[in-house]
């Protein structure tokens, strides 16, 4: 492949350090280029290989990313774009990976493992297919129109944000959160599938909980959870019950029979047989003398 003029102009004016066309026809980068707020709706035809440092693209009229990197070692960004797919995205990225504030409704294409955070959020997505698996810093897709995890990374290294999406189940969560879990602002009614150890603070407010079956069994720090039809008292007592005696959510309701307003007990208590809720108390009192 040969560049035209035009292409060279562009990748010496763009590019912070050398670059290179490979065998293959790449170009291949030793440094960072940097191709923000130029309008651009392609790459001008250039087709980019390896990139030693960053590869930034942000603010532009992107459409799709056929020409983007293959491996870049430090941070991609084609965050507010107009992408509605991250087909053509490199598939090895050793820093942060951020495509948020575009139109993407799918995460195919995406890089299996992330080196730093990965951030999608504020676009329109309805589905975690194509998610990484892994990510070394935070994962963050709030912003979307998600009504499930599945399709999550089951491997985050700091922090888990889906606020602020369409979310009724927590199923397809990593099970363990090495910093913050935030759920808010959903319409959850429980906490099925939400990670058992959060190292951080869990978010679960202004959401619909009439319930706390599967909340975690271990809260580094606070454990939010205002705003639902079940007082905060009330969740946050449950919860701590759950944590000290270590019992699932249906014992620690038999155990507070008598401790939660009535009102409150027949809505956490809802679709729960006495001879259940009966069984629970006494399985409480024999596990927690």
């Amino acid at each position: 492949m040969e560049l035209t003029q035009a292409q060279i102009d562009w990748l010496n004016e763009c590019t912070q350090g050398t670059w290179s066309l490979n065998k293959k026809g790449l170009v291949d980068i030793d440094g960072n280029f940097y191709c923000t707020r130029q309008d651009l709706k392609d790459f001008k035809g250039v087709k980019f290989g390896v990139v030693k440092g960053d590869f930034l693209c942000y603010y532009n009229n992107l459409t799709s990313l056929v020409g983007a990197p293959r491996v870049v070692k430090g941070y991609f960004d084609c965050s507010h774009n107009q992408l509605t797919s991250l087909e053509g995205a490199p598939q090895v990225v050793g820093g942060n990976f951020n495509c948020n504030n575009n139109h993407l409704t799918s995460l195919v294409g995406a890089p299996q493992v992330v080196g730093g955070y990965f951030d999608c959020s504020n676009n329109q997505l309805t589905s975690l297919e194509g998610a990484p698996q892994v990510v070394i810093g935070s994962f963050r897709c709030y912003h979307n129109q998600l009504t499930s995890l599945e399709g999550a990374p089951q491997e985050v290294g700091e922090d888990f944000h889906c606020y602020d999406n369409k979310l009724t189940s927590l199923v397809g969560a990593p099970q363990v959160v090495k910093g913050i879990f935030s759920c808010s602002r959903n319409k959850l009614t429980s906490l099925v599938g939400a990670p058992q150890v959060v190292r951080g603070s869990f978010h679960c407010e202004n959401n619909k909980l009439t319930s706390l079956e599967g909340a975690p069994q271990k809260v580094g720090l606070d454990f939010h959870c205002e705003n639902n039809p079940i007082s905060k008292t009330a969740l946050k007592l449950i919860h701590k019950t759950m944590v000290e005696r270590d019992v699932p959510y249906i014992i620690a309701l038999g155990i507070l029979k008598t401790r939660i307003n009535k009102k409150e007990f027949d809505k956490l208590s809802e679709g729960l047989s006495n001879d259940t809720l009966k069984g629970a108390s006494m399985m409480g009192r024999f596990l927690c003398p």
